[in-house]
């Protein structure tokens, strides 16, 4: 594994990301075309298709090599003690520009919680995808302010019904509201860690073709987890 450690935006919050993480990426694909088709998510702003990865799925494996491999950089980086899995699934982007919600066009935040760690396996090669983060101009804010953690999500509430209205599609690099301040490109089998607060969304470039195939579209595992910190150990 190649590991890189990135102190982004005024926070100096960080991303982790690692290359050539698993032994046997394309395996990962196999067994999530296995699960297809995947259900459209509907429990969060998420654009597209999700399949839950259970205890008794053949996938259930994946997730316990991958916490496995990364334990001590989720130890090392986020300062833990221990931590636990609350959520893992493999995603693809199927929702074209043009069918987007407010919410989905604008950056969002997973969680105000700052101890909830989410880590993305990018298991596609799209030229021109990739993961970004985020400042909202008007607050300055990249993540939640801790002595007002609903404050962020209300002013991105309120920054998706005015985008909504304007009909504009995936956000881009900047625009009025939002500030890029990090972008980390996708490519296959890279895997990144940020914590869930910080304001990010997915690029989507304009040729994209949003197949639900897992074998041809953008296919990510996803993978929350919750974490002790020391401090509190």
């Amino acid at each position: 594994m190649k590991v890189a450690v990135h102190e982004i935006g005024r926070s100096r919050s960080r991303v982790i990301v690692i290359d050539d993480f698993f032994p046997d990426a394309p395996a990962l694909v196999e067994a999530a075309a296995a699960l297809a088709p995947f259900p459209e998510e509907t429990g969060t702003a998420y654009p597209g298709l999700r399949r839950q990865i259970g205890p008794t799925d053949a996938a259930s494996r994946y997730v316990l090599q991958a916490l496995q491999a990364l334990s001590p950089v989720i130890r090392d980086a986020f300062n833990a003690a221990y931590f636990a899995v609350t959520e893992a699934s493999f995603s693809l982007v199927t929702t074209a520009a043009q069918d987007l919600r407010g919410v989905q066009r604008i950056p969002h935040i997973d969680s105000d919680d700052p101890s909830l760690i989410a880590i993305l396996h990018h298991l596609h090669d799209i030229p021109g995808s990739g993961t970004a983060f985020y400042r909202h101009t008007a607050s300055g804010l990249e993540r939640p302010d801790p002595a007002a953690p609903g404050d962020l999500r209300r002013r991105l509430e309120a920054e998706g019904a005015r985008i909504d209205a304007a009909d504009t599609g995936f956000v881009g690099s900047d625009n009025d509201a939002f500030e890029q301040i990090f972008f980390a490109e996708a490519r296959f089998n890279r895997i990144m860690l940020y914590q869930g607060c910080l304001m990010h969304s997915g690029v989507i470039p304009p040729d994209f073709t949003f197949s639900a195939d897992p074998r041809r579209g953008r296919l990510t595992g996803n993978i929350f987890v919750q974490i002790v910190p020391e401090a509190q150990a």
